[in-house]
């Protein structure tokens, strides 16, 4: 599966596909950050590479809501509000520059909310700037 990790190209716009056939191990050797939540933003999925950027341990945020328990600086118009529309349309893919900071050192990121080619589910792709 190495292969099919350097194919993985933050921001890409067909990243859901190569995604779809990444287990979950090589979800966490992923360069940047990765989380799946469902369509009620509960965590589904949170990669190594995340945790490192917000010194979480990934287990423990697993079955949260990403936006009130997890990362609730993210719970703004700009962020979540980007996700709600996105679900609602059922066509997540949106790209913006946010500044992470609940219980960390301020943190500038790029973010690319996509929704996952199976299933009712979105990933949140994170990576530093």
């Amino acid at each position: 599966m190495l292969k099919d990790i350097q194919l993985v190209e933050f921001g890409k716009s067909d990243i859901e596909n190569v995604m779809a056939k990444m287990s979950g191990k090589d979800i966490d050797n992923l360069a940047f950050g990765a989380v799946q939540l469902d369509r009620d933003g509960r965590i589904i999925q949170y990669n190594s590479a995340e945790g490192q950027i917000t010194g979480r341990d990934p287990k423990s945020t697993v079955g949260k809501n990403f936006f009130t328990e997890v990362a609730p600086c993210t719970n703004t118009p700009v962020f979540k509000g980007a996700f709600d529309a996105g679900v609602k349309a059922g066509n997540l893919n949106s790209v913006i520059e946010y500044t992470f900071d609940y219980n960390m050192k301020p943190t500038k990121v790029k973010v690319h909310m996509k929704k996952a080619l199976v299933g009712d589910s979105y990933w949140v792709f994170v990576k530093r700037l």
